[in-house]
């Protein structure tokens, strides 16, 4: 028997409740790999899968949410994975529409899986997690659509968040100016000692503007508000400038207009984490291995266990978490 949380809805019932359980192998769904789970976060959607609700993701109840975990193969169906073997999941629905990580142990088909890259330990990984991933994809796009050191000021929106806590570290640590977006004053200090060189009052651009263009200030973003803010950025942005598009917690509507585009050559890039293909999976983990300053990510992590779980997931749809929850399993 092991631990796991459960979101329950008695028949009848309008809204589910988080209740710890004892449950065992034979409980856990259909899959190709058991891995004994070490540890997991709490991500944006994790806080929606924990609420009454649901949030919309979760149809199916009894669930264990949790959309992230590493940990250790214990059997594996698949020649890929052998007991022993180092792993950590993000993405494909799980956690949503199939039980996640908030369970010492889970059973999850091989091919969401990804091997642990050397030198990254599981807790490590899920300082990390979905958000820190994304945050790589997002800044693996920019280079990859020309963003190098030395250009101008790469703009991070929602920097006290999750994903951009992760992008203003890896950003810094690879040497380029980072101007860090915030709402929240007293995260300042953190974010300039994550790697920002200037800090930016969520107001300053938070209002939009009836010129579609505005002076060439940002040589790159990754954004993870959307709404306003980033129709007011990308009339800010250098010329053939990107924008990496990871998040909408201003909102999913865009009122921009495509001036930007056609006569600066601005590129909006979307970045999704949950169906990446599994080589650049194993691409941005590695790179996350290197450039990530693992001194720095130290810095970001809010221990927790599950006992912790429901009051940090409405901690999170309410914005008052800050960095990265690492959830022990074992505690």
């Amino acid at each position: 028997m092991f631990k796991a949380l459960m979101m329950e809805k008695p028949e009848g019932a309008e809204e589910a409740q988080a209740v710890i359980r004892e449950i065992s192998e034979a409980d856990l769904p259909a899959g190709e790999v058991l891995v004994a789970v070490e540890y997991s976060t709490v991500n944006y959607k994790d806080g929606l899968c924990l609420s009454a609700k649901g949030g919309g993701l979760v149809r199916n109840y009894p669930h264990v949410p949790g959309i992230d975990f590493a940990g250790t193969v214990e059997a594996s169906d698949d020649p890929r994975y052998s007991p022993g073997d180092k792993v950590v999941l993000t993405g494909w629905r799980v956690g949503e529409a199939y039980w996640g990580g908030y369970a010492q142990k889970a059973r999850v088909m091989a091919d969401w899986l990804v091997p642990l890259p050397e030198g990254l330990s599981p807790r490590e990984a899920m300082a990390v997690g979905t958000a820190g991933f994304t945050a790589m994809l997002a800044v693996m796009a920019l280079e990859d659509h020309g963003l190098v050191p030395g250009k101008g000021p790469v703009l991070v929106t929602g920097a006290a968040g999750g994903v951009g806590s992760v992008a203003t570290a890896i950003l810094g640590h690879l040497g380029y100016e980072v101007a860090a977006v915030t709402g929240r004053p007293e995260t300042a200090d953190y974010l300039t000692a994550l790697g920002a060189t200037q800090i930016v009052p969520r107001a300053d651009l938070a209002e939009t503007v009836k010129r579609p263009l505005e002076s060439e200030t940002w040589a790159g973003c990754v954004d993870a508000v959307g709404g306003e803010m980033l129709a007011r950025v990308l009339g800010q942005m250098s010329y053939g400038a990107s924008v990496a598009a990871v998040g909408l917690a201003g909102g999913s509507k865009l009122p921009a207009t495509v001036i930007p585009f056609l006569l600066r050559g601005v590129n909006l890039l979307g970045i999704d984490s949950v169906m990446q293909p599994y080589e650049n999976r194993l691409r941005a983990w590695e790179r996350v291995a290197r450039d990530l300053p693992m001194a720095k990510l130290e810095g970001m992590i809010q221990p927790a266990t599950l006992e912790d779980l429901p009051k940090l997931g409405a901690e999170i749809l309410s914005g008052q978490v800050k960095g990265r929850v690492v959830v022990d399993l074992g505690a």
